[in-house]
């Protein structure tokens, strides 16, 4: 019986393997597939704006088939409003997921679950998002359950022993990660004492928080004049808008949004090497300061971004990853904030290929500058930046994230729905001439984080790169 069974298993092995042959040969008989169609501009949904009387600004977008509504009040604050007290941003969200004057946080996450979603809190460097998801026949009712946690955290003292607790957990294990010590590092050397320097406070500080500064920074940076409130997906906008105005209308107008722009990036040229003893991998970043969205070359900026470093067929990572092998996930990234922005190349690289991959990625940003991209790559990667940006915003959360992008840097809607023709529009000559003006090799922070004594010799030359 088993010899059968045996002789039964070798049939169907052999057969699978003449199927995969022959597919195999059928693989290679196959012509390249036709080009794909251009990319149509983006169509914002139809949408309606209105603002209450204390300033909230609301957005309704009826979006989608689903019968799903996502929530998401954007809140002109976060850790730009912290000043030096890194981290009370995030840790006053965390205290304010701990339930409202009228329920428990047991009870939020309670109703929200019977609602069919949930409700979270978020810090960014600008905003803070609370969002809440629910049923489409719940809109009217996570409305109010969000306005609740917004406007009457109760802030438990009892509370706050354990969330500072679980931040320094998190806090040493982010302080002991190799990509985030690198990050600190050219932060710091960018941004200096700005709050965008800062993104960890010390143990010591950490623990030094209180409750009154936990009410204080609430007290002076949340109000209905800073919040932005943005629905999408389906819903009753008439009973929506009633919910709205019932349950934001006597929130506080409170304090105005901050009208200077953040400090100027530092961009001194400069080269930091942290050491880790032993490390089998050096983690790099690559960067200088450059242009916000709100700037005509921002656009030209992130194909020649994309073009370098930021997808997966982009000339760094084809040339240090899949042609020599130095690192595993290289990528590069225009990283934006209102009135500010850096690109940015980061690698993990093994550490004795360390100086053999810097110079590399400047060969690729050089190579850039000096010759214009053939009309096929800038093409492919025009294709691969229309398709991402369609696709992102096809969603509930990607619309509002899109809308608040926009409402964030001062776009107008022209901004979206022009976005992809002015993608194709942009020309080999545009990419290397951006290329040229704002990603300057001369005028680059390095930091480094790696073994000091078998890297640090060859680093020195990056501060003068040829």
């Amino acid at each position: 019986m088993a010899k059968t069974t045996n002789m039964v298993w070798a049939g169907a092995i052999a057969a699978s393997l003449a199927i995969g042959q022959g597919a195999l040969a059928q693989e290679t008989q196959k012509q390249t597939p036709p080009e794909g169609a251009t990319p149509k501009d983006f169509t914002l949904p139809a949408r309606e704006q209105f603002q209450l009387d204390n300033g909230l600004k609301v957005t309704l977008v009826p979006f989608g088939k689903i019968p799903k509504v996502t929530i998401s009040a954007q809140v002109m604050a976060g850790n730009l409003n912290e000043g030096s007290d890194t981290w009370l941003a995030d840790l006053t969200a965390s205290m304010m997921e701990e339930g409202t004057t009228n329920r428990s946080a047991e009870d939020v996450a309670r109703e929200a679950a019977e609602m069919g979603g949930s409700l979270t809190i978020a810090v960014g460097p600008e905003q803070t998002s609370v969002t809440g998801e629910a049923l489409a026949e719940f809109a009217p009712a996570m409305v109010a359950l969000l306005a609740d946690v917004m406007l009457n955290p109760a802030l438990p003292p009892g509370e706050l022993g354990r969330l500072k607790r679980d931040a320094q957990r998190n806090l040493e294990v982010a302080l002991n990660d190799p990509d985030t010590m690198a990050q600190i590092a050219f932060r710091k050397a960018l941004y200096g004492d700005h709050p965008y320097g800062r993104l960890f406070p010390d143990s010591d500080q950490l623990e030094s928080y209180s409750v009154e500064q936990i009410r204080s920074f609430y007290e002076d940076n949340f109000g209905a004049q800073r919040t932005h409130l943005f629905l999408s997906g389906m819903f009753d906008v008439d009973a929506v808008r009633a919910a709205i105005e019932a349950a934001f209308g006597d929130w506080k107008t409170g304090p105005p949004v901050l009208s200077r722009p953040p400090e100027p990036a530092q961009g001194r040229r400069y080269i930091d090497i942290v050491d880790r003893a032993n490390a089998s991998q050096s983690n790099v970043i690559l960067g200088l300061p450059t242009i916000d969205p709100s700037q005509p070359d921002f656009i030209a900026l992130e194909v020649a971004n994309a073009m370098l470093g930021g997808y997966f067929s982009s000339r760094i990572t084809s040339n240090i990853r899949e042609d020599k092998g130095y690192t595993y996930s290289p990528f590069s990234q225009l990283s934006v904030r209102r009135g500010d922005g850096y690109w940015a190349q980061q690698a993990a690289i093994t550490t004795d290929d360390t100086a053999a991959a810097l110079k590399e990625i400047y060969f690729e940003i050089n190579r850039l500058r000096d010759t214009p991209p053939s009309k096929e790559e800038l093409k492919a990667t025009q294709n691969y930046m229309a398709g991402i940006f369609t696709l992102r915003n096809s969603t509930r959360e990607g619309i509002i994230n899109v809308l608040n992008r926009a409402d964030l840097h001062g776009q107008d809607d022209s901004y979206l729905t022009e976005y992809v023709s002015r993608i194709y529009a942009l020309t080999p000559e545009d990419i290397s001439r951006v290329t040229t003006k704002h990603l300057r090799p001369e005028d680059m922070t390095l930091a480094v984080v790696g073994d000091r004594a078998r890297i640090g010799e060859e680093m020195a030359k990056y501060i003068d790169p040829e």
